[in-house]
């Protein structure tokens, strides 16, 4: 028997803080910066972001998606046998322990399963399902806990107005299961390490103290050029090794990074505005959440239906991209 990795379950969660872009205009205005939800609106299409409380950190809203997830998959948290959990917001600064082994303590399970983390920031998401469609395929796990949390609002620069406003927090998961049935039906991962300056955080550390900046940096243009020119491509290149074209595509889930970047490459791909999945309006950019939150939404309002084709591609720092094309 042929064996495939299907999703099974689909979970999110926002924290309870949403904050909108009037509200956002006003606290900057403190610090001297101008901005305005008319400004932030039309160069990114972003309304409000949510962000997480002090003290709530990555690993805290990856459980809850989890949670849902797995209610979904009806299954229990020891039903799973790995976790990996993809962020650039770990809960440790040195990255260990994994803030998957943290989500694996706090899930409460017991069964000794694998976990780590994957860092691929905003293609963090793709990158993982990759990984993970691969090792049930080689027969190694059968359910796999697929978590993309962030917590961006930690790493902002409240006095760049041309990164502060685009980021939000939160996490979304899936359960990824062994099948007869086909589901991942293809992946195609890239990285670029010679574009790695023009989206990062510059600081790291030394003798326990701080060298450089904590902050996220961002060319914001050489990322949309960047962006824009690689998402059609590994779009046809998942499309290609699925053997399916575009118009066989039910959704489009990109990163939600930014609106233009999303609008030019549904329209490359010639699929209609309508069937691309959108939340960046209300959410922000949560890195390597956006995508799973984004399909937990449109899995839960009944957009997404079981036998529908999805397409989800991500692009991040690193630089890297990468595209999954999934039956539901």
């Amino acid at each position: 028997m042929t064996l495939y990795s299907k999703i099974i379950g689909t979970g999110s969660y926002l924290p309870p803080k949403r904050v909108t872009n009037i509200e956002l205009a006003a606290q900057l205005a403190q610090n001297g910066i101008e901005t305005s939800d008319e400004w932030i609106v039309s160069r990114s299409g972003i309304s409000a972001r949510h962000y997480a409380e002090p003290g709530v950190q990555a690993s805290d809203m990856a459980v809850e998606a989890a949670k849902n997830a797995l209610q979904m998959a009806h299954l229990t948290p020891n039903d799973i046998d790995l976790i990996i959990v993809a962020t650039s917001t770990p809960d440790y600064f040195g990255s260990f322990p994994s803030t998957a082994c943290v989500v694996q303590r706090k899930l409460g399970i017991t069964n000794g399963g694998g976990a780590f983390d994957v860092q691929a920031v905003c293609s963090g998401f793709v990158y993982a399902i990759s990984i993970a469609d691969s090792m049930i395929k080689a027969g190694t796990h059968k359910n796999v806990l697929i978590v993309g949390a962030e917590v961006f609002s930690r790493i902002l620069n409240f006095e760049d107005r041309t990164t502060c406003v685009l980021f939000g927090d939160g996490a979304g998961a899936i359960v990824l299961s062994a099948s007869s049935e086909p589901g991942i039906l293809a992946t195609k991962l890239h990285a670029d390490g010679s574009q790695g300056d023009v989206l990062c955080v510059k600081g790291s550390v030394s003798g326990g103290v701080l060298e450089g900046s904590a902050f996220l940096y961002m060319d914001g243009q050489a990322v949309f050029k960047l962006a824009v020119a690689v998402l059609e491509k590994v779009a046809n290149e998942a499309l290609q090794i699925a053997g399916m074209t575009a118009a066989q595509i039910d959704w489009l889930i990109p990163h939600q990074a930014n609106i233009r970047i999303m609008r030019s490459t549904v329209k490359k791909l010639g699929l209609p505005i309508e069937r691309m999945v959108v939340t960046v309006d209300e959410q922000g950019n949560t890195s390597a959440a956006s995508i799973p939150l984004a399909l937990d939404a449109a899995v839960r309002d009944g957009r997404i239906k079981p036998g529908h084709h999805v397409m989800m591609e991500g692009v991040g720092g690193g630089f890297t991209w990468g595209a999954v094309v999934a039956r539901m």
